[in-house]
C-alpha cells in the first residue's frame, strides 16, 4: 500500500506531512472549507438568475459529511479488542455512512451543474469541502484519544 501512495505523492511530502501535518493541517483545511463557501458565494453573488434552494443542497451535505466524518476518533479505527462492546464496528459503520453522504454531495453537485449547463462552481465547492475534511482527518494524531492537534 505504501508503495502505491509513494508512486502518487512524493516520498518528501509525505515526510513532511508526517512531521508537521498536525500543526498545519488545520489551517489547510479551514482554507480549503474557506476556498469552497467562497466559490460557491460568488457564484451566487454574481448570478444574474435567482438560484434556488436546492441547489444550495449539495454544499450544505458536503459540510455536514465533514462534521460525520471528523467525529470518528482515529485510534478507535486503528485498533481492535474483541471487548469493546462494538465501537470498532459502530465507527467503522459510521465513518461508511459518512462516505455515503459525501458521495451524495458529490453526486448532488454533478447534478446541479448539469442543471445550470456547465457551472462548476457547486462541484468546486464539494470538492474543496471534502478535501478540507479528509485533511482535518488525516491531521489528527492517533494516541490520546485521536482528537489532538499540534497547532499551538
Amino acid at each position: 500500500m505504501q508503495g502505491t501512495l509513494e508512486m502518487i505523492v512524493s516520498p518528501a511530502l509525505m515526510d513532511w506531512w508526517r512531521d508537521s501535518g498536525r500543526r498545519w493541517g488545520p489551517s489547510i483545511a479551514g482554507a480549503l472549507f474557506g476556498a469552497g463557501w467562497w466559490c460557491w458565494v460568488d457564484t451566487v453573488a454574481t448570478s444574474s438568475s435567482h438560484i434556488p434552494f436546492s441547489q444550495y443542497l449539495p454544499g450544505l451535505i458536503a459540510t455536514f459529511a465533514l462534521v460525520m466524518i471528523n467525529s470518528v476518533r482515529r485510534d478507535e479505527l486503528l485498533s481492535y479488542d474483541p471487548y469493546d462492546e462494538g465501537t470498532f464496528c459502530r465507527s467503522r459503520f459510521w465513518l461508511l455512512v459518512a462516505y455515503a453522504v459525501s458521495l451524495g454531495a458529490i453526486g448532488g453537485s454533478v447534478l446541479v451543474m448539469l442543471h445550470n449547463g456547465g457551472a462548476v462552481a457547486s462541484i468546486l465547492q464539494v470538492a474543496f469541502i471534502l478535501g478540507s475534511a479528509l485533511v482535518l482527518f488525516t491531521s489528527r494524531s492517533e494516541g490520546e484519544g485521536g482528537a489532538s492537534y499540534d497547532a499551538f
